[in-house]
């Protein structure tokens, strides 16, 4: 079963993957995190989800941490996997400059992820927002939203959190 959950920032996403891998899953399963830690905002994001984490399974997460090679982080994984998030890999590749490698490290996950058991991917629903005004932004919004699409399509389940609801729409 390979899920989709994406929704706004902030929406309750992390942690409705939480409660499905928690409340369909066995353990272990494997958390790829794509955060790499560069600020004091990061850290504090990263240790209250290691914390959110620790509450729900103790120690049946086995922790991939992972910014840029998605696919070889999926291939590392055990037969369950939750990747925590699609937002922050895209935002990876391009600070360094590895837009190129997008398509290739994408299509090898997708395949990575049907290879399991079971996997849940976390993102960020661009298309609900205005068209921004500089490049950067636009050309993230892109990617991201291609990356969404081929992993919905390839998903058995798709999940929009909204104020934290889960609305099924696949």
């Amino acid at each position: 079963m390979i899920a989709l959950i994406t929704g706004g920032i902030k929406a309750g996403k992390s942690r409705r993957a939480l409660d499905m891998v928690r409340g369909e899953w066995r353990f272990p399963v494997s958390f790829i995190a794509t955060a790499e830690i560069l600020d004091e905002e990061t850290r504090r994001r990263v240790e209250k989800h290691r914390e959110e984490r620790a509450v729900l399974a103790g120690d049946g997460f086995i922790t991939i941490e992972e910014p840029l090679e998605l696919d070889r982080a999926i291939r590392a994984a055990g037969e369950r996997a939750l990747v925590d998030c699609l937002p922050m890999w895209v935002n990876n590749l391009m600070y360094y400059q590895r837009e190129n490698d997008f398509d290739g490290i994408l299509e090898r996950f997708i395949q990575g992820m049907k290879d399991r058991e079971g996997c849940v991917v976390v993102s960020n629903e661009t298309g609900l927002g205005n068209v921004p005004f500089d490049e950067d932004t636009r050309r993230y919004n892109m990617l991201l939203a291609e990356a969404n699409r081929k992993v919905a399509a390839a998903a058995d389940r798709v999940e929009l959190v909204v104020c934290g609801i889960p609305l099924r729409v696949k």
